[in-house]
């Protein structure tokens, strides 16, 4: 039997994995869809990185396993109709970062009814608690919202990691 590698099908299946891995490297990464949230990283991250800014902190960058948590957490609050980083008996934030990929540590700010990215945004900047997570000693964030399926109420998670 011919090793993997040494036939045409290993050639083309390890070619499609560099390719793969290449196409990871863009600058605007791409998340794996969560049915029901929508990435809103794009719009968060110019918001974030001038309040960091204005602290004289570094810019935190998008990633897509920030943003993967992201859109986990406010899917699972919208499904919920419930505002909450613990949803469900056993519900663990560090293994939820693990199973999304997220360097720890991470900080999770989360937020409800606000109609866009800029007021979710706004509503973590007038929180100390949220506001000191924004500009902790972190490098990637994500951002997602998801609508409760019941009442189309928006749910809004942001996930800063190291």
């Amino acid at each position: 039997m011919t090793p993997l590698l040494h036939s045409r099908r290993g050639l083309v299946l390890f070619s499609g994995a560099a390719l793969a891995t290449l196409a990871g490297c863009s600058i605007t990464p791409r998340i794996l869809p969560v049915d029901g949230a929508t990435d809103d990283t794009r719009g968060a991250l110019p918001l974030v990185n001038a309040l960091r800014a204005k602290h004289g902190l570094s810019p935190v960058s998008a990633s897509s396993p920030t943003a993967r948590a992201a859109a986990e957490q406010a899917v699972r609050m919208a499904r919920a109709n419930q505002m909450s980083h613990l949803i469900g008996f056993g519900d663990d934030f560090g293994a939820r970062m693990k199973r999304n990929g997220v360097p720890l540590p991470a900080a999770e700010n989360i937020a409800s009814g606000q109609a866009d990215v800029t007021a979710a945004v706004e509503a973590w900047i007038n929180s100390p608690k949220h506001l000191e997570n924004m500009l902790g000693n972190y490098r990637m964030m994500g951002v997602a919202m998801a609508r409760s399926p019941s009442t189309a109420r928006p749910y809004w998670a942001m996930v800063l990691s190291a």
